[in-house]
């Protein structure tokens, strides 16, 4: 069978979830990918109220949705950032408490550790889930950086700076990932431009960094990697293993006037000067199928999740188009060589 089509819910936590789902399902949706802001998924009331996570998967059930992960993007980002008055915007009074940088961080580390315990107690309450292994909890997001800012290196950057940006990475996310192992949930990370992984290379200097552990992995989205001139099918033949999300996602670019480059010169999302910017699905420069057919060949079996972003169009007609666009591009894998047949054995 496709795999499902799911939505992201982390542009749309304007909406309560009991009016996001139902409009999700006559968008064409399967499933929710649920966002830690809004209303859509409390990880504090879900690690400690099997009533709340009761009542969560009864209000995707009256509409026929399902969840296959949950994303705690802010949180995460917290986690190895240098911490400013932007955050303060994006974190729960209790994380930011007094602002001071050091402990915002730590405080959202141990809200990650909690993360994976209100998810593994929310994916074994799943309805119809008959093993352990049958519906693999994930928890998708930003791990922050250190050294983001360093990206163009000027002054000068050496490799030893670099080094204890992944050190530091590597310090406040083991204990992370060595608490989601306890609970059988694996972290995905979305490599992404502010992350300590955003291109190939960072992507696998930050498993490296973290020994290889296996519940690091990542949630491949083509749009991040595209418009940087980054081959985003080679991504997934590189860490097949460790792709544990799918987010589908278009981008378009070169598409400026030639004044901002992939930089973005510090304008707003829509500006007709940008040289990049999010699409809706297939209205893009990203090549879907290839997409596809890598996550096939790799082994993807887990769902296809919409996040979808278009600043120039209206996002409940562009997300119905979205549905409707991964559904007609998904296609199973095949089970038998084409040439089988030819086989005297086999007619």
């Amino acid at each position: 069978m496709p795999r499902p089509v799911t939505l992201f819910t982390g542009q749309w936590a304007d909406l309560p979830l009991e009016k996001l789902a139902p409009l999700a399902k006559s968008m064409g949706y399967d499933g929710l990918e649920l966002a830690c802001w809004g209303d859509h998924f409390d990880v504090d009331a879900a690690a400690s109220s099997k009533k709340y996570i009761q009542e969560k998967w009864e209000l995707l059930n009256d509409h026929g949705l399902t969840t296959f992960a949950i994303s705690n993007h802010l949180v995460g980002q917290a986690v190895c950032d240098l911490i400013d008055e932007r955050h303060k915007g994006l974190l729960s009074p209790a994380i930011w408490g007094d602002g001071d940088p050091e402990g915002v961080r730590k405080r959202a580390a141990k809200q990650m550790i909690l993360t994976a315990k209100a998810a593994r107690a929310f994916f074994d309450a799943k309805p119809g889930r008959k093993g352990v292994d049958d519906f693999p909890a994930v928890v998708n997001g930003f791990t922050g950086s250190s050294i983001w800012h360093t990206l163009y290196a000027f002054p000068p950057t050496s490799q030893a700076f670099w080094d204890k940006g992944f050190a530091d990475f590597a310090k406040r996310w083991t204990p992370i990932l060595d608490a989601f192992d306890k609970v059988n949930v694996n972290f995905a990370l979305e490599v992404h431009p502010t992350e300590i992984a955003f291109d190939i290379v960072s992507a696998q200097r930050a498993v490296d960094a973290v020994k290889g552990h296996k519940r690091f992995g990542f949630n491949y989205d083509p749009s991040h990697l595209g418009y940087q001139g980054v081959d985003y099918v080679k991504f997934i033949r590189t860490f097949g293993n460790r792709i544990y999300h799918a987010h589908m996602k278009d981008v378009w670019w070169g598409h400026g006037d030639g004044t901002i480059g992939v930089f973005g010169g510090h304008s707003n999302f829509g500006d007709a000067r940008r040289f990049w910017d999010f699409r809706s699905l297939g209205h893009g420069d990203i090549k879907f199928e290839d997409v596809i057919v890598a996550l096939n060949d790799v082994g993807y079996r887990g769902p296809l999740s919409v996040e979808w972003e278009d600043i120039r169009m209206d996002r409940v007609h562009g997300a119905t188009e979205a549905a409707a666009f991964v559904k007609k591009i998904d296609f199973p894998p095949s089970s038998v060589a084409f040439d089988a047949a030819f086989d005297k054995k086999n007619q």
